[in-house]
């Protein structure tokens, strides 16, 4: 059995951590830097920085703050926002991100993956994909979830697998902030056709839905959240220690 992560998720606009519903209706939350260190400290097993106004204002990831984030975290760093070029992967990861994370950029050019894949490893590349029920469709979301692709969402994170992801971050935009509980519908559909590392965002409220997800889906690999962890509504060490209870391997 895989060991699963416990990952915060540092949603950043204009300098600063910010959390909403459904993507929508934004909160200020605290400093990625201040946070950022915190969570290292506390046991989180990866941290997920995204710029999530980079794509849909058209500019490049604040670099100042992620190097900083970086040089304050001792876990694995996944950056993601304004990933649009080969040339967007190099300048994250010399600001000290572990993985980059594209979303928008690889619904322009789907080419980007391969092309990432092959200078930097398989490992380096995630696929972030924001989803959401459209009819009795997955449909694909680009610009921080404001806009419908069109493309069915299944088919297309596997072809982004199959060009040369290493890891899958499936962010359900219905469940997001909503704290019901993780899509597990959408999350089994992903893993049953990849065999890459997938990561569930969207839709924690509590730690019975960490262990719901886990016990549901034991394929998955990670389980991804933002509020609740920013809010101090569960603290990591005490969800890591009710998962192991649950005989879900984490590591403590």
């Amino acid at each position: 059995m895989i060991t699963k992560r416990i990952i915060p998720c540092l949603d950043v606009k204009d300098g600063r951590v910010v959390k909403g519903v459904n993507f929508q209706g934004l909160n200020d939350v605290s400093s990625p830097i201040e946070l950022g260190k915190f969570y290292s400290d506390a046991g989180a097993d990866e941290l997920v920085f995204y710029d999530i106004t980079a794509s849909s204002d058209g500019r490049k990831l604040f670099t100042d703050i992620l190097c900083e984030v970086a040089r304050n975290v001792f876990i694995p760093l996944t950056v993601g926002g304004g990933i649009n070029t080969v040339a967007d992967f190099e300048r994250v990861l010399k600001c000290g991100a572990d993985k980059v994370s594209v979303n928008s950029g690889a619904i322009k050019n789907p080419d980007l993956i391969s092309e990432a894949a092959k200078k930097y490893g398989d490992q380096c590349v995630v696929i972030s994909c924001d989803v959401k029920r459209v009819g009795d469709q997955f449909r694909v979301f680009a610009k921080g979830g404001r806009e419908d692709t069109g493309i069915e969402a299944i088919s297309w994170i596997k072809n982004c697998v199959d060009s040369g992801a290493g890891e899958v971050v499936v962010n359900s935009i219905d469940t997001d902030g909503v704290k019901k509980g993780f899509d597990i519908p959408l999350l089994k559909k992903v893993c049953e056709n990849v065999n890459v590392p997938v990561i569930a965002s969207g839709g924690a409220g509590n730690i019975q839905h960490f262990i719901d997800l886990f016990k549901a889906i034991p394929d998955i690999d990670a389980g991804l959240a933002a509020s609740i962890f920013h809010f101090g509504e569960v603290k990591i060490e005490d969800l890591k220690k009710q998962l192991s209870k649950e005989n879900i391997l984490v590591r403590l």
